[in-house]
């Protein structure tokens, strides 16, 4: 194969400081580049609906729960990995869109419901079908083998260094 951006970055730092030029470097390069090409195409097409990517995570989030469609925000920034201000923030946000309701929890004075509106549902399933189209225009440009094998070598992966790091109990 030919020698591409990440190889460039990873010859440059072998000369700058070569003990840092490694395979975690070269995983996080490459990783971070794959993430960014599924966000910026993803942005492009919430931004059409009028979406942030952590408006989308919530409307998501709540969606595929299934019915009745609600979680409490402690919930939902553990599930987005958001500061509980953000969620805050964005919850704000799509409560003046008319796309969340806040509802007092009836079992916990303290806490409250988040829980999507009909129109919420509809532009949660609007967004989903949008950004997964253009995901997978992504993915068909990769060989389908390549695609599975990278799939699994990623669960792989992710499942021995999430924990602490992605998830936190």
């Amino acid at each position: 194969m030919e020698p591409d951006h990440v190889d460039e970055i990873i010859s440059a730092w072998g000369h700058e400081l070569p003990e840092i030029a490694g395979l975690p470097l070269e995983l996080a390069k490459r990783t971070a580049l794959l993430v960014s090409a599924f966000d910026i195409a993803a942005a492009a097409e919430l931004e059409k609906l009028g979406l942030t990517q952590a408006e989308y995570g919530v409307l998501a989030t709540l969606r595929r729960i299934g019915a009745p469609y609600r979680l409490k925000p402690t919930e939902l920034t553990h599930a987005l990995l958001l500061s509980s201000g953000g969620t805050s923030n964005v919850i704000k946000r799509l409560v003046a869109a008319g796309y969340v309701t806040r509802a007092a929890a009836e079992d916990d004075a303290r806490s409250s419901w988040v829980q999507l509106t009909p129109s919420g549902v509809e532009t949660a399933e609007a967004a989903v079908r949008a950004t997964t189209a253009v995901h997978a225009r992504l993915v068909d440009r990769i060989p389908e083998r390549t695609a599975k094998a990278l799939s699994e070598q990623l669960r792989i992966a992710l499942a021995a260094i999430e924990e602490g790091v992605l998830i936190r109990r």
